[in-house]
Order: structure tokens, then C-alpha cells, then sequence
């Protein structure tokens, strides 16, 4: 029963979304779409693939596939004479917009009940992600369903590529999950079940094993994922993951550690894994111990060699080096959910939410981390590396949406090119996936887009929804409109719309919320009259 189950799901899954006889669907006043013809007239173009913007052009889409790209460059214009624009069921004036690709996070979390999950789909939606590979926090049945309905375009969310964990779905024991010469078998039967991203994180006590996992994924056209944690990187190190075949290395874990002068990290003899106060701060502090010019010539060499691709989620850690900054971010009264505000504070029953007895030391750990692994990120890079693009948030203050943004910034601040950075999210990131049809604005295309009020290029802050402010030709003080509108297979969003939702959800959540141990000492005391 639960293989014909998974294989409906994945039949559901692999599905290409059509769009209505009768026309496109509308999502209440939030979307519509896909259309017979949608015209996006006069827009700058930034490609995805880290080339410079060009334009201005008519994009034409038909259904969920751009169709046809006409310039309209005064030099094209002088060549070919006039050309008249092309009808559409509705046209878009993207005049002073950018469009470029929608944005891919590869790693994300959806975290469980009573946060809604349109609450993360529309964050996502509105910063720009139109793809994403969530963790099965609710249940692997549960993301491929989500996954499915989001394929068949029945919800208004990104396309979603779950997260499994090797083996699921199957009967096998552990026994047989962990001989090696099982692997080909297992990747074909989850394969067939839907399967697509393999996390292998649980492996590397075994190279041997973590290797054929890997090369047995690849060969049924999956790819893996690898969070590296701290209590294996004894046997298994970063250089070692890359040599044997993982696709993509999440996080900062064991880089610092491939460079080490000895095979483990100075752990405190009262050190244990479990405890995750412990885990994050010497997460942090190994860095210290890195030898810096082995990690960036040999360490950064060997990956790039081994073609492994980074995924840095550098936003969902950027709280250990100022926890005081993501405690107040601005967004967090009108847009992060009470939920997520309440997982976030100190408290060792909940992961991620460790920062109790977080020092001044343990902040200088992670300032001298997140600029040595920034370097390393820069060096990878600049030797032909693939950085990919992926946040982890609805964890540790990283509110979602407006981390996928800040999570660009931290990478423009490795000092890759913004060019580089946007081409990480988007080619970079549909390369990872294997998804050849998704990363690109060019024809054949999925129309998975955005327009950007303004161009990221001149600044990247112009993605969040509440823009940024500048001065008008005028002299005058304007705020951006942030990205406008977010199309994914062909329906167009009003991202204005998904914003007020959000800020609904929001409000209901915290309409009974309690001061907490973090905002208490800022609580006005409103006296009593005398």
C-alpha cells in the first residue's frame, strides 16, 4: 500500500503543470495564471548565468515555458525598423524593473503545527524563491504531498524537491541499508517512490558506505546532500566528502577541520555532541584552529578538484557572531510568526535554540569564523568552484524570506561579485538540482521568474519586500517596491498581497503572546494613574 502510494505521489510529482482550458486560475486576488500568452514588456533581463544585464526586451511566455524573447535595444530597434509589440491575455509593464531567474534555496525548513505552512510559502514566494528543498519536517509523506499539489500549481507555493533520508520509504533493516553493496538497489526503489535529494549525513562513520551512496544516487539521477556533523568528522572530513561523491556540502562543518594539523578538533574533555551549547559554540571556535594556509590553497584546491558544490546557509548562523542583532531585527513584530519567535528563545528542549550562556568569547569565535570561512567560500570560488544557494531558515532568528535576501548579502561579503552571487541562487543552484530547464531567463525556460523594482545589481536590497530607500532624480526620498511580482510555472503573484497575509497570519499568532526572557528588559511598564 505504501509503494503505490509514494508512486502516485511521484507520478504527481514528476508531472508537468498545464494550464486551464478555460483560461488561467485564480487564487483569490493573490494570483493568476498561467496564461495562453503573458507579455512582460520592456524589461532589463539579468540572464542568471552571471552574465551583465541586458534589455530591454519582451519576454514572452506561453503557459509555464518562456516562449520568446524580441529586444527592443535601440541598436536592434535601428536594425530591424519598427516592430510592433506582441499581444497577450495580459501584458506587464516591467518598465525600471529587472527580471532574472527565481531563486533556488536547496536547503530550507518548514518546521511543524500551529505555523501554517502558507506562512513560509508566501515569505518564500515574495522574496523571489520559486524552487526549494525543504527538510521533511512534518512528516516525508506529508513533503511529497505538498510537493505534488505545489507541482500540480493546486497551492501558491515554490516547487518543492523533499529531502530524504537514505533509505526511506523502503522495508530494509539496517543491516542491509548499510552494506555498500546494497546501495544501486536501495537509490532504484526510492527513486522509483519519488526520490530526488538524498540526505547522507547519517554516513560518515563508513567512507565506504557514504561512497557508494553517493555514486548509486547519481547514477538514478538523484543527488545528495551533506550536513557533516561535528561527531563524525573524525573519520569523515570535507576534502573526504567531496572525493567521494557528494553532491553538495551544507553549512561551514569540517572545512575547518580538513585543515587542521592533527585528524581531530580540541575538543574540552567535558565536551558532548548532545549538547548543543557546546556543539555551537566549538563549531565555532574550530576555526581558530584551522591552519589558514592549508584551507585556502590545499583544502580549496582539492574541493574544486573533486567537483563538490558549497552551500554555505551562511544567514541561519550569522546570530552566534551578534545574537543581540537577530533578536531585533525589524521584521520580527509584523512578520515572524509567534511560533518561530517562541522556538527561537534559549531553551535546550528545542534545536537551534541554544543561546543561553552565549558569550562575548563565543561571538568573537564565530566574527573570526564566519571571515575565515568567507575566505574560503572567495577561494573556492575564484578557482572555478560551484557556490549554490541555500538558507536553513525557520531556525535560529532566520525569519524566511527576508533571510533568503540577507543571506545574498552575507555572500556579497565572501567578495564574490554581486553577479556571482546572483548566479549562486539561480544557474548555480538549478545545475546542483539537476533541473536543466530552471535557473535561466532565456526560451525553453520555465517561467520561473522575477521583477525586481530596480536592479539587485546596483543593490541587493531591493529584494526585500519593503525595498530600500533612495533618492529619486528628483532629490526626493522613495522606498523601493521590492520584487513586484514572483511568477512560477507561468501565475503571477502580487507580492504586495502575499505580504498582507503574511502580516495577517502574523497578528493572529501573536495575539495572545506572552513578554518573553529576551524582549522582557525592553517591555515598557505602562503606571497606574495616581
Amino acid at each position: 500500500m505504501r509503494r503505490r502510494l509514494f508512486a502516485a505521489l511521484a507520478l504527481s510529482f514528476v508531472a508537468t503543470a498545464a494550464y486551464s482550458q478555460n483560461g488561467p486560475v485564480q487564487f483569490g486576488d493573490l494570483a493568476e495564471g498561467p496564461y495562453d500568452r503573458l507579455i512582460i514588456e520592456g524589461a532589463m533581463v539579468l540572464p542568471g548565468h552571471g552574465g551583465p544585464p541586458v534589455g530591454p526586451y519582451d519576454i514572452v511566455i506561453a503557459g509555464n515555458t518562456i516562449e520568446d524573447m524580441i529586444p527592443f535595444d535601440p541598436v536592434t530597434a535601428e536594425r530591424r525598423g519598427a516592430t510592433p509589440r506582441t499581444a497577450g491575455n495580459r501584458v506587464i509593464n516591467a518598465e525600471g524593473m529587472t527580471v532574472m531567474p527565481g531563486m533556488i534555496d536547496l536547503h530550507m525548513h518548514l518546521r511543524r503545527e500551529p505555523m501554517p505552512l502558507e506562512y513560509v510559502y508566501y515569505l518564500k514566494l515574495a522574496h523571489g524563491v520559486t524552487t526549494m528543498v525543504p527538510a521533511p519536517d512534518r512528516g516525508l509523506h506529508y513533503a511529497m504531498e505538498e510537493a505534488a499539489r505545489s507541482e500540480a500549481n493546486e497551492i501558491l507555493a515554490p516547487r518543492m524537491f523533499p529531502i530524504w533520508g537514505w533509505g526511506a520509504g523502503t522495508n530494509y533493516d539496517r543491516e542491509f541499508l548499510e552494506d555498500p553493496y546494497n546501495a544501486l538497489q536501495i537509490a532504484h526503489e526510492m527513486r522509483e517512490l519519488g526520490m530526488h535529494v538524498v540526505s547522507v549525513g547519517s554516513l560518515g562513520w563508513n567512507q565506504w558506505l557514504l561512497g557508494a551512496v553517493c555514486y548509486a544516487v547519481e547514477a538514478v539521477g538523484g543527488i545528495t546532500t551533506y550536513h557533516i556533523p561535528p561527531s563524525t568528522t573524525s573519520v569523515t572530513q570535507a576534502v573526504d566528502a567531496a572525493r567521494l561523491g557528494v553532491t553538495m556540502i551544507e553549512h561551514h562543518y569540517a572545512y575547518a577541520e580538513s585543515s587542521l594539523d592533527r585528524q581531530v578538533q580540541d575538543y574540552p574533555r567535558d565536551y558532548s555532541y548532545n549538547d548543543e551549547n557546546a556543539r555551537f559554540r566549538h563549531a565555532g571556535k574550530v576555526w581558530m584552529e584551522a591552519n589558514k594556509e592549508r584551507l585556502l590553497t590545499e583544502v580549496a584546491d582539492s574541493l574544486v578538484a573533486y567537483g563538490t558544490t558549497m552551500l554555505p546557509t551562511r544567514v541561519v548562523y550569522e546570530a552566534n557572531r551578534d545574537i543581540l542583532r537577530a533578536q531585533s531585527l525589524p521584521w520580527h513584530e509584523k512578520y515572524t510568526h509567534q511560533s518561530l519567535i517562541e522556538w527561537n528563545l534559549p531553551n535546550p528542549a528545542y534545536h537551534g535554540s541554544y543561546h543561553y550562556d552565549w558569550t562575548s568569547d563565543d561571538e568573537y569565535y564565530w566574527y573570526y569564523a564566519f571571515d575565515l570561512w568567507g575566505d574560503l567560500i572567495y577561494e573556492f570560488n575564484k578557482r572555478g568552484g560551484r557556490v549554490a544557494y541555500g538558507t536553513d531558515d525557520n531556525y535560529i532568528w532566520a525569519t524566511p524570506g527576508f533571510s533568503n535576501v540577507r543571506e545574498l548579502q552575507l555572500l556579497r561579503e565572501t567578495g564574490m561579485h554581486t553577479l556571482e552571487v546572483l548566479k549562486s541562487a539561480t544557474y548555480n543552484s538549478a545545475q546542483t538540482l539537476r533541473q536543466p530547464d530552471l535557473g535561466l531567463v532565456r526560451p525553453g525556460y520555465k517561467a520561473d521568474l522575477i521583477l525586481v523594482d530596480g536592479s539587485p545589481l546596483y543593490n541587493l536590497r531591493f529584494m526585500y519586500s519593503f525595498g530600500a530607500l533612495r533618492l529619486d532624480d528628483d532629490g526626493n526620498m522613495i522606498r523601493t517596491g521590492g520584487i513586484v511580482h514572483t511568477i512560477k510555472d507561468g501565475i503571477v503573484m502580487d507580492n504586495r498581497r502575499l505580504m498582507e497575509e503574511v502580516e495577517r497570519m502574523v497578528a493572529e499568532s501573536k495575539r495572545v503572546a506572552a513578554t518573553d526572557a529576551v524582549s522582557e528588559p525592553f517591555v515598557i511598564i505602562q503606571s497606574g494613574n495616581k
